[in-house]
C-alpha cells in the first residue's frame, strides 16, 4: 500500500523533469522539427570585445568558415555583432603605408562594378552622390561650420566577390546558367560603403576626431579636384558559413544627428549638428526626400529613427515586438560599442556600431538556406521570420530618406519596417530576366549583370559609341532600381 504514493510522487517528479528539459531545449527541439519560435539564441553574459583586437594595427580578421562561431547548429546573437566590430577594425585598420586596409586592399569600383580609373593620382576617387532607393542627396547643415557640402560615396570590394560576380554574370548573359539559381558568394565575400564629406564642413574643433585621407572629388563643374574628406560612415557586408545572405553590419561616426524621443513625439537639438540644425522637429518630414525633387520635405533636420536599428512602439516607448528577442540584442550592441571605445586608441574610437542584420540560419541545410532566400520575406520583423538583429537597421548618411516606408510616423509598426534586406532582395530587377538567386542581394551584381548585357538590336555603328551606350545603360540600371523600392514601398503601404 505504501508503494503507491511513491510511484506517484516519482511520476510528478519525473513530468515536471520533462518539461523543464523541454523548455531548456526548446530552440533545439522546435529547430529539429523545421518550427522556429521567433528568436534566436542570446548571450547571457554581456557581449564584449576580444582583447586579440587590440593595438588596432593588429586586429587579426575575424574568424569566418570552418571551425567558425558560424560553423555552429547554434549561433549566439553576440557571435555576429563580435563578427561585425571585428572586422570593422580589421578593414580599418592602420597599414605601413599610412592607409587602412581597405583603401589599399580592396579595389574601388563603381555601382555597376567597373574598376575606379584613379584621378590626380589619388588613392581614392569620388563621384557618387545619390543614396539608395530614394535618390536623395544629403547635404551637411550649413550652420554646423558655415560650410555646407555633400556627402559623396566610395564601394570598395575584395576578389573573392569580384570574381564570383564576374564568372556568374558571364554564365547568366552567355546562357549557361539560368537567371534564377542557387549560386551564393563564398565564405569571405565582402563590399563595403563607405560615406566621406568634405574636411571643411565639419566644425574646426572637431575635425581631429575623424579620419581623413586626400581623394579626387568629382565637383559641379565635372572637372576632379583635390580635397581632404572625412570618413563618415561604412557599411561593411559580409559571407560567413551558414549565411549565404551576407551579415549586414554598419558603423557611424559619433553625435552627427539626434536620435527621435519616442517619448515627448520628437526630434530635439540644442546645439548644431553635422546634419542637423538646432531646435525641435516632429514627423517624418526631415528624413523624406522629396519624389523626383532635389530636397528632402525639411532640409538640415535629418535625425535617427530608431537607435541601433531597434524598432521601439511610438506610444509606450517600449521595443517593439519582433523576430527579434529585446532588450539583449540593443544591450549587446551599447556593451560591445563601450568595450572597444575603452580599448582603442586611434581615431576610429570616434566611430560606433550601429547594429548589423542576418537570418537565422541555425541548423538549416545550405539548400533550404537558398530556398529560404528565395522563396520567403527575408526583410520582414514579424515574430514569426527569420531576421535577426537589427531589424529597422540603417545608416544616417546612407540611408537618411529611407529609414521609413510610411508617410506618417504613427502609422509605422511591426508590420512595414524597413531594413537592408528591404531593398537586397533575391529578384532580379531587371524585368526582361526575371529570376531569383542569392546572388541579387548584392546590388553590384545586379547591376554588374545589367551593365554587361550583350545589347540586341543594335546596329554596329551605335554599338561602337560606347560611352553613349554606357551611359543610357547606367540610366536604365538606375531607374529600374528605383521603381523597385517603389514597389517595395507600396507593398508597405
Amino acid at each position: 500500500m505504501k508503494r503507491k504514493p511513491i510511484i506517484i510522487s516519482l511520476l510528478v517528479v519525473f513530468i515536471i523533469a520533462a518539461i523543464a528539459l523541454f523548455f531548456f531545449n526548446k530552440e533545439k527541439i522546435m529547430e529539429k522539427f523545421g518550427v522556429s519560435s521567433g528568436y534566436t539564441a542570446s548571450a547571457t553574459d554581456s557581449c564584449d570585445c576580444e582583447t586579440t583586437w587590440f593595438p588596432h594595427e593588429q586586429t587579426p580578421a575575424p574568424s569566418e568558415g570552418d571551425g567558425s562561431p558560424f560553423d555552429n547548429a547554434n549561433t549566439t546573437n553576440c557571435d555576429f555583432h563580435q563578427w561585425s566590430w571585428q572586422k570593422f577594425l580589421w578593414v580599418t585598420k592602420p597599414l605601413a603605408s599610412g592607409n587602412p586596409f581597405f583603401l589599399d586592399s580592396l579595389d574601388l569600383v563603381s555601382p555597376q562594378m567597373e574598376d575606379v580609373v584613379p584621378q590626380l593620382g589619388m588613392k581614392l576617387t569620388l563621384s557618387s552622390i545619390n543614396q539608395a532607393g530614394s535618390h536623395g542627396v544629403l547635404r551637411s547643415n550649413p550652420k554646423f561650420n558655415n560650410a555646407a557640402d555633400t556627402v559623396y560615396y566610395s564601394i570598395h570590394v575584395n576578389a573573392l566577390l569580384k570574381d564570383k560576380a564576374v564568372t556568374m554574370a558571364s554564365l547568366i548573359n552567355s546562357k549557361k546558367l539560368p537567371v534564377s539559381n542557387s549560386e551564393t558568394f563564398p565564405v569571405g565575400a565582402l563590399e563595403l560603403k563607405v560615406s566621406w564629406i568634405n574636411i571643411d564642413a565639419i566644425a574646426k574643433a572637431q575635425q581631429q576626431n575623424y579620419f581623413t585621407t586626400k581623394a579626387a572629388v568629382l565637383n559641379s563643374n565635372g572637372q576632379y579636384v583635390e580635397k581632404t574628406m572625412a570618413l563618415l560612415g561604412m557599411h561593411v557586408v559580409g559571407v560567413v558559413k551558414n549565411h549565404p545572405e551576407f551579415i549586414w553590419a554598419t558603423f557611424e561616426h559619433q553625435d552627427m544627428a539626434p536620435v527621435y524621443d519616442k517619448k515627448n513625439n520628437s526630434v530635439t537639438s540644442a546645439n548644431e549638428k553635422l546634419f542637423y540644425e538646432k531646435g525641435t522637429t516632429t514627423g517624418l518630414d526631415g528624413i523624406t526626400w522629396i519624389k523626383k525633387g532635389t530636397s528632402p520635405v525639411v532640409p538640415n533636420k535629418a535625425f535617427i529613427l530608431y537607435e541601433y536599428g531597434v524598432p521601439r512602439d511610438l506610444k509606450t516607448g517600449n521595443f517593439m515586438a519582433t523576430s527579434q528577442k529585446e532588450p539583449d540584442n540593443f544591450n549587446n550592441i551599447e556593451n560591445i560599442n563601450k568595450c572597444v571605445a575603452a580599448n582603442l586608441k586611434d581615431v576610429f574610437r570616434n566611430y560606433f556600431y550601429n547594429g548589423s542584420i542576418w537570418l537565422n540560419f541555425d541548423g538549416v541545410s545550405p539548400e533550404n538556406q537558398v530556398k529560404a532566400i528565395v522563396t520567403r520575406d527575408i526583410s520582414s520583423a514579424l515574430p514569426d521570420s527569420l531576421a535577426r538583429g537589427s531589424v529597422n537597421l540603417s545608416n544616417i548618411t546612407m540611408e537618411t530618406y529611407t529609414q521609413a516606408s510610411q508617410k506618417d510616423i504613427h502609422a509605422i509598426n511591426n508590420s512595414n519596417l524597413v531594413n537592408c534586406l528591404s531593398c537586397h532582395t533575391s529578384a532580379n530587377f531587371d524585368k526582361t530576366r526575371p529570376g531569383k538567386s542569392p546572388l541579387f542581394l548584392s546590388h553590384l551584381f545586379g547591376d554588374y549583370l545589367l551593365f554587361t548585357k550583350p545589347p540586341t538590336n543594335v546596329s554596329a555603328k551605335n554599338a561602337n559609341n560606347l560611352n553613349n551606350s554606357r551611359a543610357k545603360r547606367i540610366e536604365e540600371i538606375e531607374a529600374l532600381k528605383i521603381k523597385q523600392f517603389e514597389e517595395f514601398i507600396n507593398s508597405k503601404k
